[in-house]
């Protein structure tokens, strides 16, 4: 007979995809947890079809996890509860984070059982640059509202990663597109499956490929970080020098005037002193 689990929260991955990819830890957790809150009890039927496995579920989702969520918490004083999404890592745009939260302030062990994530699986097929990325999750669907949000993440040197479906991928590439510039970017879809695919191009070539031709399935898209900017000209430097010139001394005009256009602090002092000396 299994050992039962020890009450607490149990985050577990599960396959994005390939069902091999579930770990036998999650596997473990799966078959021994007490009851599983799901996504869509569907879903994680065929997963524990694939395991040999039957448990308890209690459907966890968007439009009812404030109503379910003191319920789950009330029973993980005595139970063992594993929180499971359709697809990948819980909590990566879904809801779970709010469980972990209240199951934290109530005093309860959390675990979490790491696996497939399908942003961190896209950076790995996109071959762009990944010292440094941020996860945006879903774009917003109103034009204007998209448009604003891809405003705020313009100017981030860093790799975005996007989440996104079959439907709405050309009206969010158009925008990224218009919005972003000529960046590289990739869209890789059916992660782990027999098909798939990652297709790398720059935006507005990946606008145009599926502005007629939505695929199917979950999405993500990868989208590569602002060039480097241009060096300031010696005007616009002496510039802007002469204008914290009127405000500061030469020492924080320069530290104000590097901050500003990423230039030499040390050259920007020199400068600033002669120009002093010319007054």
């Amino acid at each position: 007979m299994q050992e039962k689990l020890k009450p607490g929260l149990y985050i577990v991955a599960t396959p994005i995809g390939n069902l091999s990819d579930l770990s036998p830890r999650a596997a473990d957790m799966l078959a021994r947890a007490d009851v599983l809150a799901v996504e869509d009890s569907r879903v994680t039927s065929k997963l524990l079809q694939h395991i040999g496995a039957r448990r308890p579920m209690i459907p966890y989702h968007d439009h009812n996890a404030d109503r379910v969520r003191p319920e789950l918490i009330a029973r993980m004083a005595g139970e063992s509860v594993a929180l499971v999404s359709d697809a990948g890592t819980p909590l990566i745009s879904d809801p779970g984070y709010k469980l972990v939260r209240d199951a934290r302030a109530a005093g309860v062990p959390v675990t979490t059982i790491p696996g497939p994530c399908a942003a961190i699986a896209a950076l790995t097929l996109a071959g762009l640059p990944t010292d440094r990325f941020l996860f945006a999750g879903f774009l917003p669907s109103k034009a204007k509202a998209r448009a604003d949000a891809i405003a705020e993440l313009a100017g981030i040197r860093a790799t975005l990663v996007f989440y996104e479906s079959g439907p709405r991928l050309g009206a969010a590439l158009a925008a990224l597109a218009e919005g972003l510039g000529p960046r590289d970017a990739a869209v890789a879809r059916e992660i782990s499956k027999a098909y798939e695919e990652a297709v790398t191009a720059p935006l507005p070539d990946l606008a145009a490929r599926y502005a007629d031709a939505p695929p199917k399935g979950e999405i993500v898209i990868v989208v590569a970080p602002p060039g480097e900017p241009e060096a300031a000209g010696e005007d616009e430097v002496d510039a802007a020098l002469r204008e914290a010139l009127e405000r500061l001394p030469p020492a924080k005009a320069a530290g104000e005037v590097a901050k500003a256009l990423g230039a030499d602090r040390k050259a920007l002092y020199a400068r600033a002193m002669a120009l002093k000396d010319q007054k």
